[in-house]
């Protein structure tokens, strides 16, 4: 079954210094970990909320506003997409995230769009 491992973490400041190499190594390395157990589907990290754009439709009206959907202490920072048996396997993953350290991995089981045809 496939999870997304969804990445959430307080925003960096403007001027924060951009991940050190130690620091994106932890990350290639998790992903390389995640390929040699064949449990790897997709994962890409975010461009900071600030190049954000929301949309909503109401009355048949598209409205954008700048920003994310909703002002939040931590923000969506990537994700990864993992195929693995149960839950179990997906929580193993997100336990051994580098960005488990200092912020928070929510798990959540996809969905097939076959599941929902009638």
């Amino acid at each position: 079954m496939q999870y997304m491992l969804l990445i959430y973490s307080e925003p960096s400041p403007a001027d924060a210094p951009p991940p050190s190499a130690e620091e994106m190594q932890a990350w290639f390395d998790y992903t390389d970990a995640m390929k040699d157990a064949d449990v790897f589907v997709a994962g890409d990290p975010l461009h900071g909320i600030e190049t954000a754009t929301t949309v909503r439709v109401r009355d048949g009206q598209a409205v954008s506003t700048d920003g994310p959907f909703a002002e939040t202490k931590e923000v969506l920072g990537g994700y990864y997409i993992v195929d693995t048996e149960d839950i179990d396997g997906a929580l193993h993953w997100a336990e051994r995230c580098p960005g488990a350290q200092w912020g928070s991995i929510e798990v959540r089981p996809m969905m097939a769009m076959a599941e929902l045809a009638p």
